[in-house]
């Protein structure tokens, strides 16, 4: 796992009963390391370097960031807000482990949100808005050719943060962003399938040509499209990591 280092020297060790119990808010005294901690879970995580059920112990996360326990538990309740980590009582915090059945049931609102987005984007998109996807696709697709994984990670957000931003429905959009993080652990399983990165870029394409040239039904097709190999892959990685656990019902 990549670790961040800082100047400043961790305070001395406390005991477990002079922090705030798990479900507390803490406050971080250095919110830059928060923000580290943040992000650098949350790849963990989206690259499958860690899986779900994966304890997240927090005395490990101060020694790799070193930093204290009170950036490290903002950090994890931030984590936990975005809906990819878990924090059980008297156990911790764990990558959260989303069953088959809740990820189908993410997937098929994200799938109507996201349609209801497309539905209601105005058009003809204009020029410049055009011109933004292709540079961030551009992006994107050079992450896919050079095999960067995190790259890709951050441009496909990117990407689908600008096309759904279109629609300026502002409650719209976040709540199609929130639901995007909340399952964000399980891209590695869809990355893992050949060709998965190369159809995702070719659908950003097609989805590109729809907007250019006022396609609304085409644009329609691909967005429910998209959605679909993430699910399918997660589901059966599931049940061979965990049983029938993977069961839809």
């Amino acid at each position: 796992m990549a670790t961040a280092r800082t100047s400043r020297k961790p305070p001395a060790r406390k005991d477990a009963a002079d922090f705030p119990a798990a479900g507390t808010m803490v406050n971080a005294r250095d919110p830059s390391i928060v923000d580290l901690i943040v992000r650098k879970l949350e790849e963990d995580i989206v690259l499958g370097r860690r899986h779900p059920r994966e304890r997240l112990v927090e005395q490990d996360l101060c020694a790799d960031f070193d930093t204290h326990r009170g950036d490290v538990r903002l950090a994890l309740f931030e984590l936990e807000k975005m809906g990819i980590v878990e924090r059980i009582p008297n156990r911790g915090a764990i990558v959260r482990d989303l069953k088959p059945r809740e990820v189908a049931d993410i997937y098929d609102v994200r799938e109507e949100l996201e349609v209801m987005a497309v539905r209601i984007l105005p058009f003809p998109v204009p020029d410049e808005d055009i011109e933004r996807l292709e540079a961030i696709q551009h992006e994107h697709g050079k992450a896919v050719d050079a095999g960067d994984l995190l790259a890709v990670f951050h441009s496909n957000v990117r990407f689908h943060r600008a096309m759904f931003g279109l629609c300026g429905n502002a409650s719209l959009i976040e709540t199609i962003e929130y639901l995007a993080q909340k399952v964000s652990g399980i891209r590695s399983y869809a990355h893992a399938k050949p060709d998965a990165l190369n159809d995702a870029r070719r659908d950003h394409i097609a989805m590109i040509n729809a907007l250019r040239n006022s396609r609304r039904d085409d644009l329609i097709s691909l967005t429910r499209r998209h959605l679909k190999p993430a699910v399918r892959a997660y589901v059966d990685a599931y049940r061979r990591r965990f049983g029938d656990g993977g069961s839809r019902a």
